[in-house]
């Protein structure tokens, strides 16, 4: 992964607080290193002209390297009194603190070197053009090398602090098992390593070249909602990031290229960005290269699934048209099922499951007789028990299985027949006896069987399909999932019209 900013930025000055009462120290001084440099860096002077003017300076700037102090100001001690108040009180122990008196038996140089962790001593007589020069290079070279040593430390804390995040991170998204769920996890992650509030996760439908919005896919997004989510501007980026595969932070936006073993390809868009500091790039690049491991591994477990679910949609098609049935039935009854799942309140990995298992509801009539499947007529008794046998066909069929999509589908293709007064076949399950995937199935089929043609029957209206369930609501069909079917028309609705015949 490689990382693209703009230009360093010009050095800051060196920060220089110069501390007495008399504004003629304040002009010579500044006039005497107006010249000075260290590192490239010039100086930049603050003032204060009594002790209680210096405390007021130090506690709002933060980076002061220097602090010229004189020792007799509003009172004989205030410079001292500074002193203590920077070491002791506001616990800044990286400034350096070079004190000036024009009275030096006011304050014993050896007293206060020991008492006040001054770092330099001198009579304002003695500091002439060349010693001030000195004294100041002495000084400020001590206070970079303090520095450099304290951002280390802190860098090295932030790394370890960071670390611990990428850690607590990853054990935290490894636990998703779906695919959105997992990008989900991941993106909040990122943004949470990185402080950030706008990011995306997006992934290349194939490992082809980029034409334009179609062919990707959002994973997953956080902040800018409301916003279009591939403008031109950053198509461009993402377009460029794919070309030349690399990662690239360019104004605010940092679009990360991270290829997985398949060849897919994931792009991590970060908005917001001012600039990514080495350590970041060093946790985003350990994070994302012990999540694309992960991130393959669920990408393969989504294509078996995916793999799975298609080829029990194809089952239940040929099952269905081998009995006549409207030509998307199966498709509808996945569909309305889900939509039923979801708006009912069930947990988003067991609605998926239903989604799957729903089209093998009847694949037990893969072995009822055409002589009996294809009446079009009302069935006989002795027909009506061949009939009867197609739910335990179906477990029989799908028994023993422990895939989560296969045990649904077997008690689904099982129970699916049963009435929720205990009226149904073949065991005579009543309520809450009844799973609750084979009583959304029952509310689903009965809907789609009214509201399409069959061999026996014409399409009814609408409106006579809600009158009839709510009818048959607590005799047939569970009433909850019956109202929730009638809550949602519209959607139901809209599914007939994506899945027509």
């Amino acid at each position: 992964m490689s990382f693209l900013s703009s230009a360093s930025p010009k050095l800051a000055p060196w920060k220089v607080l110069l501390v007495d009462d008399e504004p003629d120290i304040h002009d010579v001084t500044k006039l005497t290193l107006t010249r000075f440099r260290l590192d490239g860096r010039a100086l930049t002077f603050l003032h204060a002209y009594s002790g209680a003017e210096a405390k007021e300076v130090l506690a709002r700037e933060k980076d002061i390297a220097l602090v010229f102090l004189d020792v007799v100001m509003e009172q004989e001690d205030s410079g001292l009194e500074v002193a203590r108040w920077m070491r002791q009180e506001l616990n800044n122990q990286f400034t350096r603190i070079v004190l000036r008196t024009g009275q030096p038996g006011q304050a014993p140089e050896e007293r206060v070197i020991v008492n006040y962790d001054i770092n330099d001593y001198k009579e304002k007589t003695e500091l002439d053009r060349t010693k001030l020069f000195t004294t100041t290079f002495a000084a400020l070279r001590a206070y970079r090398d303090i520095m450099k040593v304290e951002e280390a430390r802190i860098a090295q804390a932030n790394y370890r602090e960071g670390l611990e995040r990428v850690i607590a991170a990853s054990a935290h998204i490894f636990q998703q098992r779906n695919l959105k769920d997992f990008a989900n996890g991941l993106l909040q992650q990122v943004v949470a390593l990185l402080r950030l509030e706008n990011s995306m996760l997006l992934r290349l439908r194939a490992a082809t070249a980029i034409s334009g919005e179609n062919d990707y896919e959002v994973l997953a997004q956080i902040g800018d909602e409301g916003n279009s989510i591939l403008t031109p501007e950053l198509l461009n980026q993402l377009h460029a990031a794919q070309s030349n595969r690399i990662s690239k932070l360019e104004g605010d936006t940092y679009v990360g290229y991270f290829p997985n073993a398949s060849g897919k390809i994931s792009l991590l868009v970060l908005k917001g960005v001012e600039e990514i500091s080495e350590i970041d790039a060093k946790l985003l690049e350990v994070f994302c290269s012990g999540v694309a491991i992960a991130f393959d591994n669920i990408l393969l477990t989504q294509e078996i699934t995916d793999t799975q679910a298609e080829l029990i949609l194809r089952l239940g098609d040929v099952v269905e048209s081998r009995s006549n049935e409207a030509g998307n039935h199966v498709r509808r009854m996945s569909e309305i099922c889900h939509m039923l799942a979801i708006e009912s309140g069930m947990p988003e990995e067991e609605t998926a499951v239903l989604k799957h298992a729903a089209p093998m509801h009847d694949i037990g009539k893969i072995a009822t007789p055409d002589a009996v499947l294809l009446k079009p007529g009302k069935l006989d008794a002795a027909e009506w028990e061949i009939m009867k046998q197609h739910p335990a066909v179906g477990l029989s069929i799908l028994d023993g299985s422990q895939r989560p999509i296969l045990k649904a589908a077997a008690v689904i293709a099982h129970q699916h027949q049963e009435k929720y007064d205990g009226s149904g076949y073949p065991q005579g399950l009543k309520g809450k006896d009844i799973h609750q995937y084979a009583r959304i199935v029952a509310v689903a089929d009965v809907f789609d069987a009214l509201m399409h043609k069959r061999c026996y029957k014409d399409a009814w209206p609408v409106q006579q399909v809600v009158a009839h369930l709510r009818e048959v609501a607590g005799k047939h069909l569970d009433p909850a999932y019956v109202e929730v079917l009638v809550n949602n028309i519209d959607k139901a609705l809209a599914i007939n019209d994506r899945f027509p015949d």
